[in-house]
């Protein structure tokens, strides 16, 4: 079976769009120019839901559309999942190679979608005479590549999470486990350089599995043997919250049909599901553990998000300063601190479907002289003709459906800062507790308001 992978550069959106070629002759794997050809040795292809998987990592790719839409994805970002029981007494190690892109990473979960232990890439050793290109200064390019890493059963340690950590190796992640023995662990690649496939260039990561006798074992063997086929355990709530408990919540008989949007928008950081819940209850909640209440989050994210709805104007404009990011997507030859590992700003549909309509990263937005984004959130017919790059403003849609149950008009926009710099200030990660984004945030808070496509056009002018 031929299988090969093209990536399509959007000129009027930087996007990956995979074209899947299925024939019935046995022939190698091809890819793209500049990517090896056996990048895909271990991935199978299927006709049902497009991407990439293994015998392991069986759930995914998780992303914007076409692929598995579901638990807030960034578009620019793709997740498998692998759910399997360590036999007792054996040994779990993934193996791998550290992908071409922004970032990567192995977090674990519970029945209930919480993050329970992450390892981000740069805190991996690699194997004897290879390179993590993640670390600072590293070659980002180099062939040599490859690492090794322990799963253990067990509650991870208590560590800081979201920043930056120095002087730190991590040679294992713990992966507890919930119902009926199940573990969960989800692979992230966020940003895939330009010209490598959605893996980053090389094959998804393979579990080594050794025996209590002392017997190795690999792929489908491996696979067999951890359980990898057994249902899914996870709590309902996991993936989204009820339809009928997000309309009820939307659709508060003392409240305005705006709700809970507001003139200028108000932006929360994310805590536990009690406290995203907030935003529409509008009860007052102690902040829990932060980064929790989302939908399978990343533990090396710290998220702010608001409500939009367009009955207060059919385009919202967001302006703020960038933090300065390690840049990447055009191959890079070195890893460069930064105030941010990666930034991105997502329209999302509601807490019950969970999808993603876009996200912008940032080396797609155009700044001013300044360092300053001007983005326009809209529709694709209310959007702006000067929302354009060569206009210098950023375009973000919001679904044409609206929250996708009724409100046609309502959307979730997200700002992801992710792996902060310890030294950077005014990260999402320094918010100590609600109430001060923007005294923290200073000039990088997402300042907002509401206007009409040609009063837009009218106040931005493009010179």
């Amino acid at each position: 079976m031929n299988y090969a992978i093209t990536n399509i550069i959007n000129t009027h959106r930087l996007k990956w769009v995979s074209v899947f070629f299925l024939g019935i002759c046995s022939l190698p794997v091809q890819a793209l120019p500049q990517v090896k050809a056996q990048a895909l040795d271990y991935e199978k292809p299927t006709s049902d839901v497009g991407g990439p998987r293994t015998c392991f990592w069986n759930r995914g790719p998780f992303s914007a559309d076409p692929y598995i839409n579901v638990a807030y994805p960034d578009a620019n970002v793709f997740y498998w999942a692998a759910t399997f029981t360590i036999p007792e007494g054996a040994k779990l190690q993934i193996d791998g190679e550290f992908a071409h892109a922004r970032y990567q990473s192995l977090i674990s979960y519970d029945e209930g979608g919480r993050p329970m232990d992450s390892v981000a890439d740069y805190l991996v050793a690699p194997k004897l005479n290879n390179t993590n290109p993640y670390q600072a200064g590293a070659d980002r390019q180099a062939e040599k590549r490859s690492y090794r890493i322990a799963v253990q059963t067990g509650m991870p340690p208590e560590i800081e999470r979201g920043v930056m950590q120095r002087n730190v190796v991590r040679k294992s992640i713990y992966a507890p486990t919930y119902k009926k023995d199940q573990q969960l662990l989800i692979y992230r690649i966020y940003l895939p350089d330009e010209k490598t496939s959605i893996t980053g260039g090389v094959p998804l990561p393979e579990p080594i599995l050794t025996l209590s006798n002392g017997k190795t074992l690999k792929g489908q063997q491996a696979c067999e043997s951890l359980n990898v086929g057994q249902p899914l355990r996870i709590d309902p709530t996991a993936l989204n919250i009820p339809a009928e408990q997000y309309v009820a919540l939307r659709d508060q008989p003392d409240k305005p049909a705006t709700w809970p949007a507001s003139n200028p928008a108000s932006w929360y950081i994310q805590y536990d599901r009690e406290f995203l819940l907030s935003m529409y209850s509008g009860k007052k909640i102690t902040a829990g553990r932060r980064s929790e209440g989302g939908f399978y989050p990343n533990l090396d994210n710290n998220y702010i998000r608001t409500i939009v709805n367009r009955k207060f104007g059919k385009v919202l404009v967001i302006r703020a300063k960038m933090p300065k990011v390690t840049k990447s997507f055009y191959g890079a030859r070195q890893q460069q601190d930064a105030d941010l590992r990666y930034w991105s700003i997502c329209s999302n549909q509601s807490f019950a479907n969970t999808r993603v309509t876009d996200c912008l990263f940032d080396e797609e937005v155009p700044l001013d002289a300044k360092g300053y984004y001007t983005i326009v959130v809209s529709r694709e017919e209310d959007r702006p003709r000067n929302a354009k790059r060569q206009c210098g403003i950023a375009w973000l849609e919001m679904a044409a459906d609206g929250d996708g149950l009724g409100d046609e008009d309502m959307a979730v926009v997200q700002i992801r800062n992710l792996l902060a710099s310890p030294d950077f200030p005014h990260a999402v990660q320094k918010i100590l507790k609600p109430g001060d984004e923007q005294s923290v945030m200073k000039e990088y808070f997402p300042k907002s308001r509401y206007m009409m496509p040609s009063m837009f056009e009218a106040v931005f002018p493009c010179i």
